[in-house]
């Protein structure tokens, strides 16, 4: 399971949004914050999310086409799929933005934030309980249980605060240029090349 703004993608989703809203700057330095364990993040996403209301619902697929997936990620993905291996993707972000990326690569396990449109329009608000540090790792817990895979067996990958949890909770843990909040939980860090890696780190 892996982790996807700045992990399965090279960039953070709600960044991009807020650049058309004006906020991106602004945005920006609350995610950082936030990635960093500085900031709760349910708390962070909800006031970074209030600044993109009014914004039309086609900026989603502005901001989808300008998503870029980090070095490796299509090597990875297919490479685990050969070899019968889920391939899941948990996110603090939007699943407007990551699920089609991941049908794409056939990925179908996706959690992530609904971000709520009324009459085309963005609110400002997700519908739903945010994907914070505790829904991830219960996720993880309940996919790997739906496939009768031992959470000993389990992998999960991220780069930030947020990611700790589910990190903890797996059998093996891999920081993705990680932020120095999550560098002490892990058993492996990528701080070069792509996600190609995460194979070769969990082959043994």
């Amino acid at each position: 399971m892996l982790d996807v703004d700045s992990t399965f993608i090279r960039d953070e989703v709600v960044d991009l949004l807020a650049e058309h809203a004006g906020a991106g700057e602004q945005v920006a330095s609350i995610t950082d914050r936030a990635m960093r364990g500085e900031l709760d993040f349910a708390e962070s996403l909800t006031e970074r999310v209030e600044l993109l209301a009014g914004l039309p619902a086609s900026v989603i697929d502005e901001v989808r086409s300008q998503v870029r997936l980090s070095p490796g990620a299509i090597e990875m993905t297919r490479a685990a799929h050969a070899r019968g291996t889920v391939v899941a993707l948990v996110s603090g972000g939007f699943v407007q933005v990551i699920e089609p990326i991941a049908t794409d690569l056939g990925i179908t396990d996706v959690t992530a934030n609904t971000l709520e449109i009324v009459d085309g329009t963005l609110t400002g608000r997700v519908v739903g309980r945010i994907v914070d540090r505790a829904v991830k790792a219960a996720t993880l817990r309940r996919l790997a249980s739906d496939y009768g895979v031992p959470l000993s067996e389990t992998v999960a990958v991220g780069d930030g605060a947020n990611d700790i949890e589910m990190i903890r909770a797996a059998g093996i843990g891999i920081g993705y240029h990680p932020k120095g909040a999550l560098i002490p939980f892990v058993d492996h860090v990528i701080d070069e090349g792509g996600l190609e890696q995460v194979l070769e780190l969990t082959e043994s």
